[in-house]
């Protein structure tokens, strides 16, 4: 029972933290550190609140619990670095750059000359 009640709150965790993450980045990149911590902060809060409140539980093994809160963490953490590192996520806007020539409006002239 503990197992699974460890991997269900990883799961559960780690899926809403992705989540609000993800539309926060969508919406504001430049929050995106910003939330990050405090999306931990509050996953550690509402942690550390579980284990206060399951101290005492007789239904289930607490060793049990805290090894698959950790080996959970540890393969969710994994699984995320191998999607991250294969995927290609683009840092640099394509045709941009200091020896790239901006590209011309329709409203500008095709030969550049004076007017």
């Amino acid at each position: 029972m503990g197992a699974a009640l460890a991997t269900l709150i990883v799961v559960i965790f780690f899926g809403a933290g992705q989540l609000v993450l993800g539309r926060v980045i969508a919406s504001n990149p430049q929050m995106a550190l910003t939330a990050a911590l405090m999306i931990y902060l509050v996953k550690v809060g509402i942690l550390l609140a579980l284990l206060i409140l399951l101290s005492g539980a007789t239904f289930f093994d607490p060793k049990a619990f805290g090894l698959t809160i950790v080996a959970c963490t540890i393969a969710w953490t994994c699984m995320e670095l191998w999607v991250y590192s294969s995927s290609k996520i683009l840092y640099v806007q394509p045709g941009m750059g200091p020896g790239v020539a901006p590209s011309r409006g329709p409203d500008q002239p095709a030969s550049g000359g004076s007017q």
